[in-house]
């Protein structure tokens, strides 16, 4: 197990805890992650109230039927390795509060890397939802993103759009305000938000989604130039047609961060302790070659990533504010992240 940590009141699990502490020069970024969570509320054939990996659409029809595939095709265009199903039991009437609840409590314990509701929620469950992601990551040491959206009515507004932005805030949360059209059929921001859940999951670790052509003929409603840096400054992701695609204008999180850092930090805090927990916990001396075994081993995980232009000017030592000593041990990590090429600035002299 992983997760932040209070240097007062130290976890009692044995287990490698990392404690992310963000400099203002130096945020973290990078991290391809495949799997996406869908929730189904519609489907036939297959059994309510369990658990499906889907990888292919063929599967997906064959296990819910022709009617209930949509999101899960929308995931798969978007580029996800996978899609991770939970069949929600039936209720009469309305999807209730508790309901939901339920349908968080079952994947808490379930791995996946980006969270999506197939069509559009309740604004208290869009709330809901966000500070799970956040209590999972700050309580659990779970890490993974979760993706909103709105109706299409919400769509034709974008200030509508930016304040659910605002509501949602959170390094972890994205919010998609703009609706398109496929086939000829206009999809809501939350209809569509599935495709930019794969989309996510899906890209690079050391790629930004940024100008990324999207699965669209054009967006229901065009933004000027004016609503699109509005939308932006409040952590918006939009989506805009460029005279010839459809494409996302920047990779951005409600929390006015970058996509690619949040994913980096998801793949440091998830992939460090899972390997600390295969190959050294427990099985490594507290003493100065097995804490030199396990710096060795964190370096050459950053290093990879470094290979991989997601990130440099690594340092990884012994935390000299605390002592590692018992059963403790205590690491210090730095590097600077590589960014994507953004906003390129012409000065031109004739």
């Amino acid at each position: 197990m992983g997760g932040a940590w209070d240097p007062i009141s130290l976890p009692v699990r044995p287990g490698l805890y990392i404690n992310f502490v963000e400099a203002a020069a130096a945020q973290i970024k990078g991290g391809a992650r495949g799997t996406v969570a869908l929730p189904l509320f519609q489907y036939a054939g297959a059994e309510a109230g369990k658990f499906y990996t889907i990888e292919k659409e063929a599967e997906a029809i064959q296990l819910f039927g022709a009617e209930a595939v949509g999101p899960i095709r929308l995931i798969l265009q978007g580029g996800a390795k996978e899609v991770l199903v939970y069949t929600v039991p039936p209720v009469e009437g309305n999807v209730t509060p508790a309901v939901y609840t339920s349908i968080r409590d079952v994947f808490g314990s379930r791995p996946f890397n980006v969270f999506v509701y197939p069509d559009e929620v309740p604004a208290e469950e869009r709330k809901a939802t966000q500070l799970w992601c956040k209590d999972n990551r700050e309580d659990e040491g779970k890490h993974f993103m979760t993706v909103f959206g709105g109706s299409l009515e919400d769509d034709l507004d974008p200030a509508v759009g930016n304040k659910r932005s605002t509501d949602l805030a959170d390094e972890y949360a994205v919010n998609l305000i703009t609706g398109v059209e496929i086939g000829g059929t206009a999809y809501s921001s939350a209809r569509y938000a599935p495709y930019i859940a794969g989309l996510i999951a899906g890209t690079g670790i050391n790629k930004s989604i940024t100008y990324t052509p999207v699965m669209a003929a054009d967006v229901v409603k065009r933004l000027k130039n004016s609503e699109i840096n509005a939308s932006l400054q409040k952590g918006s992701l939009v989506l805009v047609h460029d005279g010839e695609k459809v494409k996302v204008e920047q990779g951005l999180v409600t929390g006015k961060k970058k996509i690619r850092a949040m994913r980096a930090r998801q793949a440091i805090s998830t992939d460090i302790p899972k390997a600390a927990a295969e190959a050294y916990i427990g099985r490594l001396d507290n003493n100065a070659d097995g804490q030199a075994a396990l710096i060795s081993a964190v370096k050459a995980y950053l290093e990879r990533l470094e290979l991989n232009n997601v990130l440099t000017d690594i340092v990884v030592t012994l935390d000299p504010d605390r002592k590692s000593e018992g059963d403790s041990v205590f690491l210090l990590i730095g590097f600077t992240e590589i960014d994507s090429m953004e906003r390129i600035f012409l000065t031109i002299k004739v």
